[in-house]
């Protein structure tokens, strides 16, 4: 597994080309079609696991239940997931310059939601690529891609923490 993504960051894939995908918009949210019982006393939010193709040719994309794994806290705990209220993408061709987006809901104790890691495995054109991990945290902002904005956690925010032991793991002599 590759070095996890902050929430917001896109991931291309070297073996297919043009092809990428980022978590992103995780936020506090209800599920439409209303609680799941088994969620009882917990605090849900919502993440979105966006499929981009930038290639010129199209790919045939999936991302089901069990390819998306979320886990909260410091312990990495199992989220509850609301599989009944989310969508995913299911044998979607996603044609040069289209985008996808699978929507899942989720739901844990309300402290443990500071920290969230987004495990996903897609699978394009019935291949499985590698898995990829994104962390972040309800509550904490990602800025607009593409902008220079900085950052606007700040620092001691979750996302400037992920950035620098990203940073420090990077350079060579570097202890973990």
């Amino acid at each position: 597994m590759y070095e996890p993504n902050v929430v917001g960051d896109w991931q291309e894939y070297d073996e297919y080309a043009g092809l990428r995908v980022r978590v992103h918009r995780l936020e506090r949210a209800e599920p439409p079609r209303g609680r799941d019982d088994a969620a009882e006393g917990l605090a849900y939010f919502r993440v979105r696991a966006t499929v981009e193709n930038r290639g010129t040719r199209h790919f045939g994309v999936h991302l089901e239940d069990g390819q998306i794994d979320v886990r909260i806290g410091p312990d990495g705990e199992s989220a509850f997931v609301d599989w009944r209220n989310s969508q995913f993408i299911e044998g979607y061709d996603v044609h040069p310059l289209r985008r996808a987006t699978a929507v899942l809901y989720a739901a844990g104790p309300e402290d443990a939601l500071h920290q969230v890691d987004v495990q996903v495995q897609l699978r394009v054109d019935e291949e499985w690529t590698d898995r990829r991990l994104w962390s972040g945290g309800v509550g904490v902002h990602e800025a607009p891609v593409g902008t220079g904005a900085p950052s606007p956690g700040g620092p001691g925010g979750l996302a400037h923490q992920i950035s620098v032991f990203l940073r420090d793991q990077a350079e060579p002599g570097a202890t973990g």
